[in-house]
C-alpha cells in the first residue's frame, strides 16, 4: 500500500505531503535514538513527537511517513522542513494502539 491510499483508507490528516511512497512495515516509538537505530526504510513511524528533529530523523531513516497520534501538535518549523524535504507527516486523533490495530487489519 502507498501513503496516498493509506490516507484515503484511514481518513488521516495530511500535514505534509502526501508524497508517493510505498509502505513496508511499522515502527512505533518516541525516543529518537531508538527510531534512528530501529526504524527501517519505508516504515510508517508512529509517534507523539511534533518538533523539527522528527523531520530530520524521518529523512535520515527514509521512513515512508510519520504519523502523529492523539492529535498532538506539530511545530510550524517542523511542517516547513517536512515540506522542503518531502517528508510525509500525517495526523490522527487515534492512539498508537488504535492505529496499529487498523494497520494490522489492512495487512501492513
Amino acid at each position: 500500500m502507498n501513503v496516498t491510499k493509506l490516507v484515503e483508507t484511514l481518513g488521516l490528516d495530511v500535514v505534509s505531503g502526501p508524497f508517493e511512497r510505498e509502505i513496508a512495515g511499522v515502527y512505533v516509538g518516541d525516543l529518537l535514538s531508538n527510531v534512528m537505530a530501529k526504524a527501517e526504510r519505508d516504515n510508517l513511524w508512529i509517534t507523539i513527537q511534533g518538533h523539527q528533529n522528527v523531520v530530520a530523523v524521518a529523512s535520515l531513516t527514509e521512513v515512508a511517513a510519520v504519523i502523529v497520534v492523539e492529535d498532538f501538535e506539530l511545530e510550524e518549523v517542523a511542517i516547513e522542513r517536512a515540506q522542503e524535504r518531502q517528508v510525509n507527516i500525517l495526523r490522527t486523533p487515534l492512539t498508537a494502539y488504535e492505529l496499529v490495530k487498523k494497520l494490522i487489519n489492512l495487512g501492513i
